[in-house]
């Protein structure tokens, strides 16, 4: 908790007195109402540097040159550093704490082993290389991306949305089909939007959780996870955790829909309905399997996938137009398409039949089983964690699926501690909307954020309520005047993404 209370007071020194310069964009390019800065942040100091961090088997008796693990408990951290020593390496074993997030308390999340202490990425991966023809695989790692450095540089991309003088709206958009990406500045200029972030995670180019657009369900929930709901064109954003439930009448009998417009039997960041393996519990980034699902496709999906299994394909008014024992037709114009596995495949061959009728029901509730009214003007965005809520830090890292399960922290250690870019939005307390981008893993430049740190970010900017969207490579910002605004992570540029936040006049 020390590191995260130096970062409460670095961002109470120098958010008040950080320029709020228009950098990458001049106030005319965009409407009345919508204002752009870019906030610097810390400094690159001599106690940031390269350095090798060696993997950990899984067990503490398993093999070394194939270890994979990042961290883990301080037995084979132990038994790491004893072999590096015997090889005439000086290794340095850290212990890495968690800090307490709204649904788990402060603890020690493993241990790690690192050598060496590189000015350079060059000198550490030369390092590195003698550490893995010793017989240890690992990789290496900047100190000020460790995600404890309340003094790392950052740069940080505010876009701020005042209604009182705004006159347009803000919402998701996607390009063509729900199946596809597209990159930020090209949804950008074919909407006739003035700006825009990146939004929603996609897995196999399908939403990665609840997605409603417009009062229609497109994506179907990872349960019970963050999201924040976005009605009256932005002007009312409300940061919740969400359920879906869709359900397949035929006459008195009825079945749960799996899922809506994705791939069948694969359910990224878990959190299923019902049968899932190896958890029904979101965690994020995970894919968990069900080989007995049905799935929902509506038009805005695209082309179908094809494979094993059955399928219905229902008109506007749900009769049933074709029945066939595999999956792929195409959706008829208005319908939708009912695609079945395994034994689910199997009820849905006995239940519909052309010229019968198949009924389709949704329901989204909210954290306190209230439904929620899916009307035309909705859009909710299931991404998280949830950042702030009611003017306080409030991560839900457990329930939000950031905390893996079982013995390997990894990804916990990796996505959830260390420092990534980040992307978020939120409001503060005079009904401002904020779109804001941290650059990251671009060293001396902007190392980016843990997740702890993220959440105290947006609480300095004075959001009352905010929510973690999709980041590290994905983290994009662009204004129809200027383009791209912030440095995404990859060397290629920005990504092509699946659903978008967009200002529009």
């Amino acid at each position: 908790m020390k590191a995260l209370s130096s970062l409460v007071a670095a961002l109470a020194f120098l958010l008040p007195t950080a320029t709020a310069a228009p950098a990458a964009a001049t106030e005319a390019e965009l409407p009345p109402g919508v204002t752009l800065s870019m906030l610097s942040l810390g400094a690159q100091d001599a106690d940031d540097f390269w350095t090798v961090h060696v993997y950990l088997p899984a067990t503490v008796d398993g093999p070394l040159n194939t270890a994979g693990t990042a961290l883990g408990p301080k037995e084979i951290a132990d038994r790491v550093a004893g072999a590096l020593r015997e090889k005439g390496f000086e290794p340095r074993l850290e212990q890495v704490d968690q800090p307490a997030f709204a649904d788990r308390p402060a603890g020690v999340l493993g241990w790690i082993v690192r050598l060496g202490r590189y000015p350079t990425s060059g000198e550490a991966a030369a390092a590195l290389t003698r550490v893995k023809a010793a017989g240890f695989a690992g990789g290496t790692r900047y100190t000020a991306q460790d995600g404890i450095d309340p003094g790392a540089p950052q740069k940080v991309h505010v876009l701020r949305v005042d209604f009182r003088q705004f006159r347009g709206t803000v919402d998701t958009d996607f390009g063509p089909v729900l199946n596809g990406t597209e990159t930020l500045t090209d949804l950008v200029a074919a909407t006739g939007a003035a700006a825009g972030i990146n939004a929603q995670w996609f897995y196999n180019r399908a939403p990665g959780g609840l997605y409603v657009k417009d009062g229609k369900l497109l994506g179907s929930a990872t349960q019970g996870r963050g999201g924040i709901k976005i009605t009256h064109g932005g002007r009312r954003v409300d940061v919740d955790a969400y359920t879906s439930h869709v359900t397949l009448r035929a006459g008195r009998a009825s079945i749960e829909i799996d899922g809506v417009n994705r791939l069948p039997g694969e359910i990224w960041n878990c959190g299923g309905v019902g049968g899932d393996q190896p958890t029904e519990k979101p965690q994020h980034d995970l894919k968990c399997t069900d080989s007995s699902e049905l799935v929902r496709f509506t038009p805005e999906w695209g082309v179908p996938p094809q494979g094993e299994g059955a399928e219905a394909l229902l008109d506007a008014r749900g009769t049933v137009l074709a029945v066939n024992t595999t999956r792929g037709a195409s959706i008829p114009p208005g319908g939708s398409s009912i695609q079945a596995i395994g034994d689910s495949a199997a009820w849905l061959l006995a239940h519909a039949e052309p010229g019968g009728r198949l009924t389709v029901s949704e329901r989204v509730e909210d954290s306190r089983g209230h439904r929620v009214p899916l009307t035309p003007g909705t859009t909710i965005l299931q991404v998280g964690p949830t950042l702030v809520r009611d003017g306080q830090v409030s991560v839900n890292a457990g329930a939000d699926g950031l905390i893996r399960e079982g013995a390997d922290q990894t990804f916990t250690y990796n996505w959830t501690l260390r420092a990534n870019p980040r992307s978020m939005i939120g409001v503060d307390d005079r009904g401002r909307l904020m779109l804001v981008v941290v650059d990251g893993r671009q060293a001396g430049y902007s190392e980016g954020l843990g997740i702890a740190q993220t959440a105290e970010l947006m609480k300095r900017l004075g959001a009352v309520e905010a929510m973690n969207l999709d980041g590290g490579g994905s983290s994009v910002m662009a204004t129809a005047g200027t383009g791209i605004v912030n440095r995404p992570s990859d060397a290629t540029g920005q990504r092509s993404l699946g659903n978008v936040i967009l200002v529009r006049p």
